[in-house]
């Protein structure tokens, strides 16, 4: 393939400033959709998740947060089981076809029993169980395919599918749910939930021509026989877990994944409260949280495409975990001194533009350098369960710093002491991620024919 190439065989100038080359524009596009795809679907059922949390009591999510955190913990050794079992070329669909049939569940409960308090509550634990897992393994699946050299390049431009598909999934939700009702966009999220499958073998055979495959010496695979994706990951039922309690690395990224989910938590908890507060009807609750979502989504594009990648390839990964923290630390500042809702909105709109556009690209990459059973099943354990673990602690100190001071500065003034650790450890990560990139890794220039096969 030479997609990324003028009829005078010189490499596209457009297309090697978004960092494309040779042989891997069909490979972006396949991802690009496959995030599109996979974002749209649980984007558009996003803002119904929130309206749904508020009507349970803004004062009872730290009890949503908990529930989400034990259903975690029973369903990773059921994933650490499959990924064992199954290669990695039918495990991601057959991940995905279960979700599918999860959907195809509620859509038929939700129409039998559409004001349900318990399904709504289900539903609400479901999504957020079902976001982790099926973004964490869509990541997997880019850091098996792409060489270390190729994620710093195009992790950024790739996102952008994933953002594209949160713009559109919550335009098309609030135009369509007075049409087709909740029960027609939980069909909707499925079928497009079920277009990202092609995707999956596309990559795949693809890794094998030009990606990830084809690497023999100066960007080793580690992992044997099992980096080949016709064979299992293999490894007990707690390998994830296991693997990141024996690595520092690990569990520096899993320390960063918690800072990030207290950040997070703390000003999603504001922003339930001030909603609540100043929107009483669900009607107006779910249109604020619509438009803060197609905000995010249109913003966070922007940056991915003219921005987040020339950061990368510039200034490396470290630049990526490091930004973010230092503008949410002046935002829970500011917030601290204003706690306005459009102040909150602001330091929200920052928080989630930076975490898509920045860290999500940057933390990505911090796997492409580990073995495939790291990629699959201790990346996953950090996604989920360490995510969720934070989200629930994060829930309760929330709840009892508002306990004890009675004042929204103080969890505000709480974030920004949080956020700066957060940025020294993103700082530490990057630099430390950095240190083991190979040579080929490293150098922003280097051929992408440089390890292939004669036949390419």
């Amino acid at each position: 393939m030479t997609g990324a190439q003028t009829p005078d065989g010189q490499p596209n100038r457009i297309l090697r400033g978004f960092g494309l080359r040779p042989g891997e524009t069909g490979a972006v596009v396949a991802a690009f959709l496959f995030f599109f795809c996979l974002f749209a679907s649980y984007f558009m059922l996003r803002p119904v998740r929130e309206t749904m949390g508020i009507a349970g009591g803004v004062r009872n999510l730290q009890w949503l947060f908990t529930a989400t955190f034990v259903v975690m913990l029973v369903a990773i050794p059921i994933y650490g089981a499959v990924c064992a079992w199954l290669p990695r070329r039918r495990f991601v669909p057959w991940v995905y076809a279960f979700f599918i049939a999860n959907l195809l569940g509620f859509a038929f409960a939700t129409q039998q029993a559409p004001d349900n308090v318990w399904l709504a509550r289900v539903f609400y634990v479901w999504l957020s169980v079902f976001n982790l897992f099926v973004v964490s393994v869509a990541w997997s699946l880019m850091a098996d395919v792409f060489r270390p050299s190729q994620a710093r390049r195009l992790f950024a431009l790739i996102a952008a599918g994933a953002s594209a598909g949160g713009l559109a999934g919550p335009v098309l939700g609030g135009w369509l749910v007075e049409r087709i009702g909740l029960t027609g966009l939980m069909l909707l999220s499925a079928a497009l939930l079920a277009a990202t499958l092609p995707g999956v073998g596309y990559l795949f055979g693809w890794r094998g021509r030009a990606g990830a495959g084809v690497v023999a010496t100066d960007d080793p695979l580690p992992g044997g026989r099992s980096a080949d994706p016709s064979h299992a990951v293999g490894g007990g039922l707690w390998a994830g877990l296991t693997l990141v309690v024996r690595s520092r690395y690990l569990l520096g990224i899993s320390l960063f994944v918690i800072l990030l989910a207290t950040a997070s938590t703390f000003l999603y908890f504001e922003q339930a409260r001030l909603v609540a507060e100043a929107y009483p009807s669900r009607a107006q609750q779910t249109q604020v949280f619509s438009a803060l979502d197609a905000i995010v989504q249109a913003l966070t594009i922007v940056v991915q495409l003219f921005f987040s990648g020339r950061v990368a390839r510039r200034y490396g990964v470290t630049a990526l975990l490091t930004s973010v923290p230092v503008l949410v630390t002046v935002g829970f500042v500011v917030l601290a001194l204003h706690p306005t809702f459009a102040v909150l909105a602001g330091a929200m709109i920052v928080r989630r533009v930076g975490e898509y556009a920045m860290l999500r690209p940057g933390r990505e990459m911090l796997f492409t350098v580990v073995d495939p059973e790291t990629k699959y099943k201790a990346k996953n354990v950090i996604d989920t369960a360490v995510y969720r673990a934070g989200d629930a602690v994060s829930a309760w100190v929330k709840t009892a710093i508002d306990a004890l001071s009675g004042h929204p500065a103080a969890v505000a003034l709480a974030g920004a002491v949080l956020a700066i650790a957060w940025a020294v450890l993103g700082w530490w990560l990057g630099r430390h991620h950095e240190g083991q990139l190979p040579h080929e890794a490293q150098s922003a220039e280097a051929p992408l024919t440089r390890s292939m096969p004669s036949r390419q």
